[in-house]
């Protein structure tokens, strides 16, 4: 019997600015992840079960719930590494989520220390276990996906600022939409490799797109430009230290990868500037939009896959000024 395969990213419903989070965030993990909220019943494990397909091991690992902080960053026997002279490790959460996404469904209910634990090695992409003298470091490079619901607990402004991306999921779909969710949902679920066999050839064009902005990243460069612009909004926003200006650059950066061009444009630092603003900001949004920028030329636009019913794969870069937010929270300023 065949393992139950994941919902395919490209079949859901909706969702396109939490989709192009998650991309981004595939494309440069150094981005630092995404933190999601919503109410329950927004399949938000979906849509991180979907991005875990776009990347080469499609590694998905869920935190368990009631995690200690063995379970998480893997033990040392004491015992071998005194009568053998060498370190035996147990491995833990963090290394299986080498390669893949690392799943931690409602981070709100994590005690801070766990959460502290989880954002160090995601930025660092290492975990370090030490024990009585003894220490022992292996790779764990993984997209974080975080999930909370905020009726029912907030985090810390320190731990959310550590987050690469937020984005908050809208549970009022319009009607239509809806009745697509249910009725692909449906489909699924009578036959899951049926449905993703239809499916296959736009997922597989996501998982390419995906791909090809990865090998491309590093020839974007980190330009001046686009740093100076952002640095100005970062500071309008009110915003406290540097993470919000890294964080907006590299995701920019990504953008235009994503995008298929070699440099950041003023339509990518648009397109991504909420993702990163919208847990940091203190101030509140600008009252008016920047400019529209001028569309890119044809030729440097990748090809996009096409659906009878306005299926998303292709997700084509749409500006989105801050000025145009809703629903955006203002911290209080610190005394």
């Amino acid at each position: 019997m065949r393992d139950l395969p994941h919902f395919p990213l490209a079949a859901v419903v909706g969702a396109d600015s939490l989709k192009l989070a998650l991309c981004l965030s595939a494309i440069d993990p150094k981005i630092g992840g995404v933190l999601i909220e919503g109410p329950r019943g927004m399949a938000k494990s979906t849509l991180a079960r979907g991005l875990a397909d776009l990347l080469a091991s499609g590694q998905f690992v869920t935190l368990p719930l009631g995690t200690t902080e063995e379970r998480l960053i893997g033990t040392l026997d004491l015992e071998a590494a005194l009568g053998e002279g060498r370190a035996q490790f147990s491995p833990g959460v963090l290394a299986k989520a080498d390669g893949g996404v690392l799943y931690v469904d409602e981070v709100n209910l994590l005690p801070d220390h766990l959460v502290d634990l989880l954002l160090d090695v995601a930025a660092s992409g290492v975990n370090r276990v030490e024990r009585d003298g003894i220490s022992h470091r292996h790779a764990a490079r993984f997209v974080l996906i975080g999930t909370m619901n905020p009726e029912e607990g907030e985090l810390r402004p320190q731990l959310l600022d550590r987050f690469g991306l937020n984005v908050a999921l809208d549970n009022q779909p319009a009607p239509v939409e809806r009745s697509q969710i249910i009725r692909r949902r449906l489909a699924f679920d009578a036959d899951p490799h049926g449905f993703c066999e239809e499916w296959a050839s736009r997922q597989d064009d996501l998982r390419q797109r995906c791909q090809l902005a990865r090998e491309v990243l590093e020839q974007v460069p980190l330009d001046d430009q686009a740093l100076a612009i952002i640095t100005q909004r970062c500071f309008a926003a009110g915003v406290d230290g540097m993470r919000a200006d890294l964080v907006w650059l590299r995701a920019a950066r990504a953008h235009a990868a994503w995008r298929g061009v070699l440099a950041i444009e003023p339509q990518d630092i648009d397109a991504v500037a909420e993702f990163a603003l919208r847990h940091r900001r203190r101030q509140p949004p600008e009252t008016q939009a920047p400019q529209q920028p001028p569309a890119s030329p044809p030729s440097a636009q990748p090809s996009q896959p096409s659906g009878a019913d306005g299926q998303w794969g292709s997700l084509p870069a749409q500006a989105a000024p801050i000025g145009q937010r809703r629903d955006v929270p203002s911290w209080p300023k610190k005394p």
